[in-house]
């Protein structure tokens, strides 16, 4: 093993320049010439545009332009197009109405773009959007989920409020189960809408080359191909050969990147029209309603159960918000990794899930860190608790009771997919023993002197990273491939650059990629370097979400590191006047099998290039490889989290006191980026379950739309996390890894949840809604409504 290659916990290349402030984020570009653009944003939820008086403002002083949705829609811009497309439960499309870049016609929910005011500065654009003459026709506005599909609702769109309607499973199965049932298990819980809010906002630059006609869109995306298919082929119709699209460094995403936004796509199409770049970033409050949010779920769920706590059938019924539009692969969320991960890691036989999407007056809602399957890992572990307390068991025991057994593998579930491996037993030992969950009981009496109330709460948990593969994605409504592409250019002095077609906002990439070329090639991390976020530099790639970096992006580096080895070999034999089939490589190193007789690979790689002695005969010059990987199958990392809490019964306030998380995240490569994506992941997940909510009242406007009402968690929130793994490999890749960027922000939510209902179980509580607020918890505490509602 190389000494900085897989398994080594390396320091991160990439810290360096961003601790001494040398990072380079859009916001960082200014482009020769350049103008701003201040977007004009809707204040109600629901309205029609009766009028736009543009020539006040287009009069300001250091005005360039104003420009408006009929601006646009003469030009013949398409709207933001949907890159996922679900089926109802009769075969027909999903609901898939326009999304204009500018309003038209109508605004639907506060933060609707309405117009753009261009200036030679941002503080003339503002200044100058004072003086547009807006008027407004207010119109019913429909903010909650189980309102939208009330007969008489007001309608967000033309076809109604129903997106879709969309089942997974064997209803007839499960209704044959729940006859023989021995208990019930029912469940009604919310998943709460978050709001992502990375450190970076979003920005867009947009320029054009009149010389050359060629565009170029520097943006905060974690997946600039993407970007570059969706706006140039749906939304500009630019050819990709003309769309350059950068994506530099970007900080954080959590998913809130991943999509195509009205700001990219005006900046690039206002550039030629005003004849100079045109750039724009997002102040915070503008990220609060413009940024697409996660999560929003209302579910009923119930559980069946023999005599002996086995779990017989799964039903759910849940209602996802969309927003007012469907963002680019919101469908995909609340189905396709949403309820096909409703087995969990337990031997449920049988399982019906349906889901109805539904639009409203509020900001779109997509992907947020984890995507679904946290809101499958809630619903699952919060009705096994119910379960367990049903059946008077304790709740280690009806969670093993149901595992699925180690010698298992492949498994099967009911919800279509194939867990390929994974050892639910060992990552529960390890995280209890982690916890001392044994000597929880004597920690609650000891809380209980001092007038405490102390809980603790388990989540075992799996999930599904890498979606793949591409055909079957196809054929389930994605409108992309979901491969990765690795360019592995060795250069003549044997240095080595990857180009990615992943794309880093935190994760680590150029450390574990370059660990990854260290180990097969035997050559120093100084001597890699890693690019990414160029559509100019990279051949195709989609970008990173689904913690899909290393399975699948990883793996299209170790295919093309293959490829740069045999041919090296070929070299080396050639140099050496050996069979290519006695050459073996080792810590960099090409050596005829029994001798002594040998190259370096910085030699082979200049002979490559200054091909003296080369044998030209069978093999062009160059050592530069590139490999395309579509994945079999899912990776399923899985887990076990613990949480103890202990709350003031007079404040109501929740601390959490000690957190144990035991991850199956398949082989590691770097053991403290592991680490730290596990303890972001958990902060992110403890702030769902105590602190974050994303609310607006019944006329649409959102009431958390600054961090004077959105709470985030802070260091002093959170203790300090025991972090570790048991590992089972993925069967299906070569490096055997599963994934790790959600596993936190997944597990921990019910842990926590389950903890807080445990310290309450004495006033009669059963579940309590996420955010576990110290106003909900005070008024159980003090005799107010109560939260025990079944």
């Amino acid at each position: 093993m190389a000494i900085d290659g897989i398994g080594a916990a390396v320091r991160r290349k990439e810290d360096y320049r961003f601790l001494t402030g040398q990072g380079n984020y859009t916001d960082d570009i200014s482009r020769p010439n350049q103008v701003h653009a201040y977007f004009v944003r809707a204040q109600t939820a629901h309205a029609k545009i009766v009028r736009i008086d543009t020539a006040k403002a287009k009069a300001a002083e250091g005005v360039v332009a104003v420009f408006t949705g009929p601006d646009m829609a003469a030009d013949a811009i398409g709207g933001l197009p949907c890159g996922w497309l679900v089926k109802n439960k009769d075969g027909s499309p999903m609901q898939e109405p326009a999304h204009p870049v500018l309003a038209l016609e109508r605004v639907r929910h506060v933060g609707d773009p309405i117009a753009v005011v261009v200036a030679e500065t941002l503080s003339q654009a503002k200044d100058a959007a004072e003086l547009l003459d807006i008027e407004l026709a207010d119109l019913p506005a429909v903010v909650g989920l189980v309102d939208a599909l009330k007969p008489g609702a007001p309608a967000v769109h033309a076809g109604g409020n129903l997106c879709f309607d969309w089942h997974i499973g064997d209803a007839d199965q499960v209704a044959a189960a729940f006859k023989n049932a021995y208990k019930v298990a029912k469940i009604d819980l919310v998943n709460n809408r978050l709001i992502a809010n990375p450190m970076e906002p979003r920005a867009a630059v947009g320029e054009y080359d009149r010389a050359t006609g060629e565009y170029t869109l520097f943006t905060t995306s974690q997946n600039p191909h993407v970007i570059r298919l969706l706006m140039g082929a749906f939304v500009l119709h630019i050819p990709e050969s003309r769309l350059r699209v950068v994506a530099p460094d970007v900080g954080g995403g959590f998913g809130s990147k991943i999509y195509h936004y009205a700001e990219e796509a005006f900046v690039t199409w206002a550039a030629p029209k005003v004849g100079r770049p045109v750039k724009w970033t997002a102040e915070r409050g503008e990220s609060f309603m413009s940024d697409a949010q996660g999560r929003d779920h209302v579910t009923h769920a119930e559980l069946a159960l023999d005599k002996n706590g086995k779990f017989l059938a799964l039903k759910v019924n849940t209602i996802a918000n969309m927003g007012a539009y469907l963002s680019t692969f919101a469908p995909a969320i609340p189905t396709y990794l949403y309820a096909t991960l409703l087995a969990g890691v337990y031997t449920t036989p049988a399982i019906y899930a349906e889901v109805k999407a539904v639009f409203t007056n509020t900001v779109p809602v997509d992907a947020y860190r984890g995507a679904g399957r946290p809101e499958a890992a809630f619903l699952i572990e919060r009705i096994v608790d119910i379960a367990a307390a049903e059946m008077g068991m304790d709740r280690v025991e009806i969670r093993k009771r149901n595992f699925i057994p180690t010698n298992a593998f492949p498994y099967q579930t009911p919800v279509a997919l194939q867990y390929d491996s994974g050892d639910y037993f060992a990552t529960l030992e390890g995280a209890m023993k982690a916890i001392d969950y044994a000597g929880f009981e004597a920690r609650r009496a000891a809380a209980k002197k001092h007038g405490k109330l102390r809980g603790i709460g388990i989540s075992t948990y799996v999930e599904a990273c890498g979606i793949a593969p591409s055909n079957i994605a196809g054929a389930l409504g994605a409108r992309a491939g979901l491969y990765e592409c690795a360019n592995v250019r060795v250069h003549p002095t044997g240095s080595v650059t990857l180009f990615t077609g992943c794309h880093s906002h935190g994760q680590g990439h150029e450390t574990t990629y370059a660990q990854l070329i260290a180990e097969r090639l035997g050559i120093g991390l100084d001597q890699i370097e890693v690019s990414h976020g160029d559509t100019n530099k990279i051949p195709f790639g989609m970008g990173t979400y689904g913690s899909r970096s290393l399975a699948v992006g990883g793996t299209a580096v170790v295919k093309a590191l293959d490829k740069i080895v045999d041919k090296a070999k070929k070299i080396a034999a050639h140099l050496l006047e050996a069979a290519e089939a006695d050459i073996e490589f080792k810590d960099g190193k090409f050596t005829v099998a029994g001798t002594d007789k040998s190259k370096s690979f910085g030699e082979i790689a200049l002979t490559a290039y200054v091909p003296h002695n080369y044998p030209l005969e069978t093999l062009e010059p160059g050592l530069d490889e590139t490999a395309f990987y579509d994945p079999k199958n899912f990776t399923f990392p899985g887990g076990a989290h613990i949480c103890e809490v202990e709350i003031d019964p007079q404040t109501g306030v929740v601390k959490v006191v000690d957190f144990a998380a035991c991850d199956d995240v398949g082989r590691v490569v770097n053991p403290m980026i592991v680490e730290g994506q596990v303890h972001g992941g958990l902060a992110q997940g403890i702030g769902q379950a105590l602190m974050e909510e994303c609310v607006y009242d019944d006329k649409g406007q959102l009431r958390s739309g600054s961090f004077m009402d959105y709470t985030m968690p802070r260091a002093d929130d959170l203790p300090s996390f025991k972090v570790s793994t048991a590992i089972t490999l993925c069967t299906h890749n070569p490096l055997g890894v599963k994934g790790v960027g959600e596993v936190g922000a997944i597990g921990s939510p019910p842990a926590v949840i389950n903890a807080v209902v445990d310290a309450l179980k004495d006033y009669g509580v059963r579940h309590i809604d996420m955010p576990a607020t110290p106003q909900k918890i005070w008024a159980i505490v003090n005799g107010g409504h109560r939260m025990a509602a079944e």
